[in-house]
């Protein structure tokens, strides 16, 4: 089974940026779909941005549209998550996911292979 793994994250102030990236080991991801969701303390792990990587469609939470953009590289073995004009409650901890039906669809329980996570803190 591919594993996936996330770096970028850190500590940032209000209104800063950063690059989440999520590698899959071996040469590629196993799904097409890959998500990125989020899981702040004491609250559930919520859909953050998604994308097809044959053909680059993407989908947005709602809170993040405008802000965050999800893309991959070429060899389609890295999907990025490009966060800009952070805001405090976008503080949590980052994963990303392969869907295992190969939806552009927000639910947790499609998605699979899921990261360690990466620490994204925002400070006001």
């Amino acid at each position: 089974q591919v594993q996936l793994a996330e770096s970028g994250g850190g500590l940032v102030q209000a209104g800063g940026s950063l690059r989440l990236s999520c590698a899959a080991s071996g040469r590629t991801f196993s799904s097409d779909v890959v998500g990125w969701f989020r899981q702040a303390p004491g609250k559930e792990r919520e859909f953050v941005a998604a994308v097809r990587r044959s053909g680059g469609i993407t989908r947005y939470a709602d809170s993040v549209k405008g802000r965050f953009t999800i893309s991959r590289n070429n060899a389609g073995n890295t999907v990025y998550l490009q966060m800009n004009n952070l805001k405090p409650e976008d503080t949590a901890v980052y994963y990303c996911a392969g869907n295992l039906l190969n939806l552009l669809d927000t639910v947790v329980g499609h998605y699979g292979s899921w990261g360690q996570g990466t620490q994204v803190t925002v400070s006001s």
